[in-house]
């Protein structure tokens, strides 16, 4: 990804005219009718509630379908949405996804020909398409058009979900998101090496340092790759990329801030090292042995599969110059095995939430994950908790992940029941965020 440069904020405020979120309902006093209304917390589907909004949250959630009150004079009264064919559940939320980004052919000669506001313009569309698709909330980690995108959905500039953004990943010098692989000589001598402004550390200062520039620029969680990467332009997707003393620093640095830590990794070591340092959640963990599992279970320690990633690049290293040489057999190795990873970290216990690194997958399309996690042996209630209720706890909130009183008012609907069809989740037919409706609404 090329730096960010100043413009790209002005951009996505440019933008706001052509991207306002037109056909979107204003938030305020609503009634939905929900055929049945996932409860988050038990895993079970309540029959018949009705779920009374207001002023962008629950303000309670009641047995039957509830007449709207009676209008105050001057006033239009509450809509009621008709959702009764339909069960309602929380918005869900995609814990790994990188909005600046679209994987396709082209994608690394890209970074060389586009500046970050053409970036910008595409991550306005990639993020609408997220929200359409029911994520009201994500974790985008690793991107420094993030933050910006990030403040223009929060200012009503264009459509998307809430984002918690990491902005620049931390890596060492080679690693995973050193910005620099696979320059030529000329351009690594003329741009110099990267150093902790731009995320790449090798030293415990410099990881100190790399996550203080990362509060300077508004980050809102710290993303590091502890190991090698599948798309990155290097050989190794699996070898340890910090010391242990490095780990440590950045954990510890974050902590300071209030930041929690995320950290991408596929090799044994490497996840060992982080888990031991206090990482909050290990992003892809292919090569997971129970040997890391029983660390994690011990420490507390998240997994994020994105089993949608590694079907994704599995299938695509099978078609003759998608990825580069040195990607290709990385991606046909790696990619193949995190859904079974997945299943195995399920069985002995670990905690896993929702999300997919879509970003390398298509954007809208983040769903499927839900079906993935469930062909990986997790049940479907437990799959739509981890992009709810536990997703939250990943975050750190305390005011999203479950529909009940004083919750932000994040909604979305799906026709049928997808605790016994989980493929329901791909016709997402309502959505409201902060009591915003912007898909659905058959309002009475």
């Amino acid at each position: 990804m090329t730096p960010v440069r100043p413009q790209t904020a002005a951009c996505l405020a440019a933008l706001a005219f052509l991207a306002m979120p037109l056909g979107a309902s204003a938030a305020g006093d609503a009634l939905l009718h929900c055929g049945g209304l996932f409860d988050a917390r038990s895993g079970r589907i309540l029959p018949e509630r009705t779920v009374h909004v207001a002023d962008g949250r629950v303000h309670e959630v009641t047995a039957g379908y509830a007449p709207a009150p009676a209008a105050v004079a001057g006033t239009q009264p509450a809509p009621v949405h008709d959702l009764r064919n339909s069960t309602c559940m929380p918005g869900w939320t995609d814990l790994h996804v990188h909005l600046g980004s679209e994987s396709s052919p082209q994608s690394y000669s890209e970074g060389f020909r586009l500046d970050p506001v053409d970036y910008a313009f595409r991550s306005v569309g990639y993020a609408e398409k997220t929200l359409m698709a029911g994520f009201t909330s994500v974790r985008d980690l690793g991107g420094e058009i993030a933050p910006h995108l990030r403040d223009a959905i929060a200012q009503g500039l264009v459509r998307g979900p809430r984002v918690f953004a990491a902005g620049k990943s931390i890596a060492t010098t080679g690693g995973h998101a050193d910005p620099t692989n696979g320059y030529n000589d000329m351009l690594s001598h003329l741009l110099g090496p990267p150093g902790p402004t731009e995320g790449v550390i090798n030293s415990v200062d410099e990881a100190r340092q790399a996550v203080r520039q990362r509060y300077k620029e508004g980050s809102d969680v710290i993303k590091i790759t502890a190991t090698g990467g599948v798309l990155s332009y290097a050989k190794s997707a699996d070898a340890p990329q910090f010391t242990v003393d490095e780990l440590r620093a950045i954990v510890e640095t974050a902590n300071d801030y209030g930041y929690r830590v995320a950290a991408h990794a596929h090799g044994t070591e490497g996840m060992l090292r982080a888990v031991e340092a206090g990482v909050t959640s290990i992003e892809h963990g292919t090569q997971m042995t129970d040997e890391v599992m029983a660390a994690m279970k011990r420490r507390g320690t998240w997994y994020v599969p994105t089993i949608y990633a590694g079907r994704f690049v599995s299938d695509k290293a099978r078609i003759d110059g998608y990825f580069p040489p040195v990607v290709r057999p990385k991606a046909e190795r790696i990619g193949a095995q995190i859904q079974e990873t997945a299943g195995r970290a399920y069985r002995a216990g670990v905690k896993i939430a929702f999300g997919t690194d879509q970003g390398v997958g298509p954007h809208g399309d983040n769903a499927r994950e839900f079906i993935y996690m469930v062909e990986a042996g997790m049940p479907a209630a437990y799959v739509l908790q981890a992009a709810t209720i536990r997703a939250a706890e990943v975050l750190g909130l305390d005011d999203q992940g479950v529909v009940e009183a004083g919750m932000r008012a994040d909604i979305v609907a799906v026709p049928g029941d997808p605790l016994q069809d989980i493929n329901r989740v791909m016709d997402v037919s309502f959505v409201m965020k902060d009591g915003v409706v912007y898909r659905g609404g058959d309002a009475r």
